[in-house]
């Protein structure tokens, strides 16, 4: 196991009496508690750590953040196999199992870095150019290699072991960032009585002050303001938690890790999201530094200032001792400083002429050497950094080193505050954006609003704290801040002009995107920062260019001759940071990706040996094991029940839909086809909804309880988009009609007596009840109580048997079935499932979801005849188009299999004999059944009109079995043509 070679004896804030042992690429290695990735890798010597995207040049530590670009890694293996994670925000647990990526055959020799030197021919857009021919289906030729060749790390296939969660928080204050600015506006709102939610993307508090030696009054300030925050019992500190989108109503996405350091979890989910809803947000979510653009800038020991202090002063990790610091400004001094403290070799390159005197002073007090207007314009080395060339007033030199600390200014984090449309505002003085107006109850403190120093930023929280707390009513008197003063000098930043030597000089690191790309776009026409992003795939990496936009603009507004504003910035969107699948959908995964529904008779079924299939959101029986051993000999069994005795069906799922008011007759003679308005009471109606293009919707059963009250059943499929489209038409076609409609699914259970015994059952369970041909005939309604409950029966049929749809209190549902199970035992009745129930439609020519599929219309379906002369119901213009009625549109038939010992299959192409099997035929199978009427499987069918005689004979070419069935088309009404059994 690897030693920690540049890990500091005293100092950090880690735990060296708890080691950590990981792995990296199967190498063993070790940190402390309190460790990143990024600085147990330092510490351990690994400088090499990822490829680039596209040249897969040599990667190292970039940064100490989410802003991360390079160091970009796989965690875990098999199904929590993660990608993509960057190395400075992953918390070191035990057993951590890393790997890198990008990489063939290792991270060390890795083949496709010769694409570096396929470089001229890889420039930004070179996609665009070169695969376009030499014939136009030669994309789908290269796109199988391109994909194979594009992406990063490579994410787990098998199933996730873990837990995630979704939830929905409140509160008055959200504060995100847990910076100095934070943790003031933190105390400020919790003092004003406010409930507050502090969200830190990492696991301590303190954000930048986490880079001050841990000895130092920054340190004693941070414990102050922690145990000041812990004391309010109003106040949730939300570590390991990122706000990645910023929503309308002062909404904020959050989501949280699971502490990987926690060895007992106790089943806690590893990621939850959560939707905070908040009475006022304060974005105190700092900045970022900025990179220096030269030669070779991407190799491994190139780190952002600020980053390379955090590993010194937060980790106790000492990554070189020959540094270059190359700086555009005073916060980079910082570190010169603490690096030279620590025993390091130290030069500054400063940009600027003329440096202030007082860290001039400082920088000769701790023997740093000091080179005024000097930048960096190439680097050397391979898998680590060697040697610098400078350039100054006394010309170019070259540099032994082995870490580079570059630092060009910072931009404010505005991400969060641009989610909602609002543009970010360029500030001149410090040379950046900063967020645009806020709206009502949004704050903004500390370096996100452009106040960098420590003691302003503190006193810049505590007014947003005091304000956000207002903004909610809450103003109980606050004490004034903790001061805390880091001595910061702020002088004025240069903005660093890329000074290209021979090698690349990158502004994207993670996409690859260099100077030259950006003058390429400039010079083909792509000037806009959007076009420019897309052209060049700038910022489209998970990092989202957090690093490289700032420098892309001002490289544009360069090669443009216009100042950043007039250049402008690119759109921020939701998430700040890549957030996992798995936590967005919680358990919303499998059986409860959608809510399941269960009828009232749900339990029954399942004690009875029924095996249940999902219909949408229903749960419903397939078919009972009593019936036979597996669904084809159930269904023919339960078939032949409900044609010779009787079968109890649940069609509780139907869709119920009580329609009432003045104008109720009306409104269901426009919505329906056929008219309703002279539908007498006590009676019902089939019916078929249109959509506006003339297409059928949905078809159903409406029965008139009262002069003004109807009672509407709809497809189960169908039962919500029906009620969606009742509300539309009222809410905006007809407003004036005096209509209400309400959904009554679920308040009741509903049953189908079906077959050749069904009114004798209907008699044995309700003795008190008329149910005679005289008293209730073919689609009429008998309303009464059961056992103090209403009652509703209506004789309809969809299996061409007689039968009958029982209604009653959901809650009494599983009570009656019983009852009728019981009075029925003398007449056979059994219960059968959804593939009989199917199949007995089919047998009966009754169309359901495979023929009302979103394409057919009334005369496809044999139905045109409803329609008749009205008009003036939804669909109907557009139903007379001259193309829905040509005589070559596929048309309802019925097909008999002519073939012994073969079958017809759902979805089979139809051709005629003696055509070719190719495309799309002439038709297609709907809906297949064996029928034991007829001793052969039957089916529906789609089928051109100009060969839809029946008689004529066809081909069913099923291309998934590669069977070929011989077919005879016929009347799609298999049983009882003329209604003799359900009339009966």
């Amino acid at each position: 196991m690897s030693s920690n070679r540049k890990r500091l004896s005293l100092g950090g804030r880690i735990d060296r009496e708890q080691p950590v042992e990981f792995t990296f690429d199967a190498r063993k290695l070790a940190g402390y508690r309190g460790d990143t990735l990024a600085s147990a890798l330092l510490a351990n010597g690994v400088t090499l750590v990822g490829r680039s995207f596209k040249y897969h040049r040599p990667r190292g530590i970039f940064s100490a953040g989410p802003e991360e670009p390079n160091a970009l890694v796989t965690l875990g293996s098999a199904g929590r196999r993660e990608p993509n994670l960057p190395a400075a925000t992953l918390e070191l647990a035990h057993g951590m199992v890393v790997e890198s990526q990008n990489r063939w055959p290792s991270l060390a020799f890795d083949v496709q870095s010769v694409n570096g030197l396929l470089a001229p021919f890889l420039s930004a857009g070179f996609y665009y150019k070169t695969f376009m021919g030499p014939t136009r289906r030669a994309w789908m030729f290269y796109e199988h290699f391109i994909r194979k060749a594009a992406g990063l790390g490579r994410a787990g296939t098998g199933p996730d072991p873990d837990r995630y969660e979704v939830r929905h928080a409140f509160a008055d204050v959200a504060i995100v960032g847990g910076g100095p600015a934070g943790l003031s506006a933190a105390r400020a709102a919790a003092a004003a009585g406010a409930r507050v939610a502090l969200i830190e993307q990492d696991f301590l508090l303190g954000g930048q002050l986490l880079a001050e030696p841990s000895d130092s009054a920054a340190a004693a300030w941070l414990r102050q303001a922690k145990a000041e925050l812990e004391d309010f019992e109003t106040v949730a500190l939300m570590k390991r938690t990122t706000a990645f989108g910023s929503y309308d109503g002062n909404v904020l996405g959050l989501v949280e890790q699971r502490d990987p350091t926690d060895p007992k979890p106790n089943g806690e989910a590893r990621q939850t999201v959560t939707m905070l809803r908040a009475r006022s947000i304060v974005f105190a979510t700092g900045a970022i530094e900025r990179p220096i653009v030269f030669s070779n800038n991407d190799r491994p020991g190139v780190m952002l200032a600020s980053a390379a202090r955090t590993y010194l002063n937060r980790f106790a990790v000492l990554p070189g001792k020959k540094i270059i610091v190359a700086t555009t400004n005073d916060g980079a001094w910082r570190t010169a400083f603490d690096y030279a403290a620590a025993g390091a070799e130290v030069t500054v390159a400063d940009l600027r002429a003329v440096p202030p005197a007082a860290l001039a002073a400082e920088a000769a007090r701790l023997g740093v050497v000091v080179r005024a207007a000097t930048r960096i314009v190439d680097l050397h080395g391979g898998h680590a950094v060697r040697q610098v060339t400078l350039n100054g007033p006394e010309g170019q030199s070259s540099a032994a080193c082995d870490l580079v600390c570059i630092s060009g200014g910072w931009s404010p984090t505005v991400h969060l505050t641009s989610h909602l449309g609002s543009k970010p505002t360029y500030r001149d003085d410090i040379d950046g954006f900063v967020p645009g107006s806020f709206p009502a109850g949004r704050f903004g403190a500390g370096a996100m609003m452009g106040t960098y120093a420590t003691a302003d930023a503190i006193d810049d929280g505590h007014r947003a704290g005091t304000e956000a707390a207002a903004s909610c009513g809450k103003s109980a008197p606050v004490p004034a801040p903790s001061k805390l003063d880091l001595d910061e000098t702020a002088t004025s930043s240069l903005r660093e002009i890329p000074s290209v030597g021979r090698g690349k000089a990158f502004v994207d690191f993670q996409m690859d995107v260099t100077t030259g790309d950006i003058e390429l776009a400039h010079r083909e026409g792509y000037e806009s920062v959007e076009h420019l992003k897309r052209y060049t795939t700038l910022g489209m990496g998970t990092d989202q260019g957090k690093t490289s936009n700032f420098p892309a603009l001002a490289a544009m507004a360069s090669l443009r001759g216009a100042t950043i504003p007039e250049t402008g910035a690119t759109t921020f969107r939701p998430p700040y940071t890549p957030v996992a699948i798995g936590a967005l959908a919680g358990r919303a995964i499998g059986h409860h990706f959608k809510p399941i529904r269960r009828t009232p008779m749900h339990d029954w079924h399942i004690a009875n040996s029924a095996e249940m299939l999902e219909v949408g959101l229903w749960m419903r029986p397939y078919f009972y094991r009593q019936s036979g051993r597996n669904v084809n000999e159930a269904y023919v069994a339960e078939m032949r029940t409900v044609r010779q005795a009787a079968g109890l069906m649940d069609i509780s799922t139907l869709g119920k839909i009580d329609v009432q008011g003045p104008d109720a007759a009306i409104f269901l003679d426009r919505v329906y086809a056929n008219g309703f308005a002279k539908l007498a009471i006590g009676r019902a109606r089939y019916g078929v909804m249109l959509r506006d293009d003339g297409i059928v919707f949905d078809d159903g059963t409406t029965t008139r309880l009262a002069e003004n009250r109807f009672f509407m059943t709809t497809s189960t499929a169908k039962a919500a988009d029906v009620l969606s489209r009742l509300e539309f038409l009222l809410d905006t076609a007809w407003p004036d009609l005096r209509v209400a409609v309400t959904s009554v699914s679920d308040e009741w259970a509903a049953m189908s007596v079906a077959g050749p015994n069904s009114r004798a059952i209907l008699n044995a369970a309700f003795p008190a009840l008329d149910v005679s041909e005289e008293a209730l005939s073919h689609m009429g309604l008998l309303e009464s109580e059961w056992e103090g409950r209403a009652l509703r029966i209506l004789r309809l049929s969809y299996s061409g048997e007689r039968a009958y749809e029982v209604y009653v209190g959901a809650t009494a549902g599983e009570q009656l079935w019983s009852r009728l199970l019981e009075a029925g035992r003398p007449f056979d009745l059994k219960p059968y499932g959804v593939e009989a129930l199917g199949a007995l439609r089919v047998e009966k020519g009754h169309v359901a979801g495979p023929e009302i599929d979103g394409r057919t219309t009334l005369d496809d379906l044999g139905l045109g005849r409803m329609a008749g002369k009205r008009s003036g119901f939804v669909g109907d213009v557009l139903r007379r188009r001259p193309a829905l009625r040509a005589p070559n549109r596929q048309r309802l038939v019925g097909l008999e299999c002519i073939e012994e010992g073969k079958r017809l299959r759902g979805g089979a192409i139809l051709f005629l004999p003696d055509e070719k099997p190719h495309g799309h035929g002439r038709g297609r199978v709907t809906s297949v059944t064996f029928s034991p009427e007829r001793g052969h499987y039957v089916g529906l069918a789609l089928l051109a009109g100009d060969v839809a005689a029946e008689g004529s004979e066809v081909v069913a070419v099923y291309p998934m079995k590669a069977e070929t069935v011989r077919a005879r088309v016929v009347s799609p009404v298999f049983i009882d043509p003329q209604g003799e059994r359900l009339h009966g």
